[in-house]
């Protein structure tokens, strides 16, 4: 599978995805009344999008993904993008990836040791090098760090207002690769939602993602 999207619920989401895009440097993919989308694209490195489904009431769930950006701040500055979702800025040079404007995309985790292997078995992203960060990053070794850091508190009963999304590769079987998430300590979450191109699930700590259908 591949680590395809960052999905931001928004009242707005056009105003919310050309902040980012403005933030980003990003290429606009759709601009429609469901959503907006951006990518990044990080030379010889990952392709990430960045998608903006409309809601309709201002998200109120936990916020238990945000990112870290890099720009010309001096110092740290934790900020809010238009949509109310708090995001850090850091200062040039002290970013984990300096080839992407986007530095971390920071995921709550109640075991961050445990949620690493899950997400690296589930992403392909390996583990970076032994240190205070626990953390993945593309294969390539380019782009933004995707990093479990230790929860604030449990995960309540609220839908995160950011989550991720994996694309399943060519060949690959959806209900074995949703038996093995349950496996490794996640589970397929059931909306009475009618018929969708995706799957629902949790991680083990209970962030949701969605697997989406491979390519045709």
């Amino acid at each position: 599978m591949q680590l395809e999207n960052v999905v931001f619920d928004a009242v707005d989401p056009q105003a919310v995805g050309r902040f980012w895009e403005s933030e980003l440097g990003t290429e606009p993919l759709t601009d429609e009344e469901a959503g907006y989308e951006t990518r990044l694209a990080v030379p010889d490195g990952p392709v990430l999008d960045l998608c903006f489904q409309r809601v309709a009431e201002p998200p109120t769930g936990p916020q238990r993904l945000h990112l870290e950006i890099v720009d010309d701040a001096d110092t740290e500055l934790e900020l809010t993008d238009p949509g109310g979702n708090p995001f850090t800025e850091l200062p040039a040079g002290s970013a984990y990836a300096d080839d992407s404007p986007l530095a971390t995309i920071v995921l709550a985790a109640a075991d961050p040791e445990r949620d690493r292997r899950f997400w690296s078995w589930l992403t392909g992203w390996e583990p970076v090098d032994p240190g205070p960060v626990v953390g993945l990053r593309h294969p390539s070794h380019r782009g933004p760090l995707l990093e479990l850091r230790p929860e604030a508190a449990p995960k309540g009963e609220g839908k995160n207002r950011i989550h991720l999304d994996v694309r399943l590769e060519p060949g690959e079987d959806a209900d074995a690769v949703a038996t093995a998430i349950v496996e490794r300590g996640g589970r397929e979450l059931h909306f009475d939602w009618g018929e969708l191109p995706w799957r629902h699930f949790a991680d083990p700590s209970g962030n949701e993602f969605c697997m989406l259908r491979a390519p045709v």
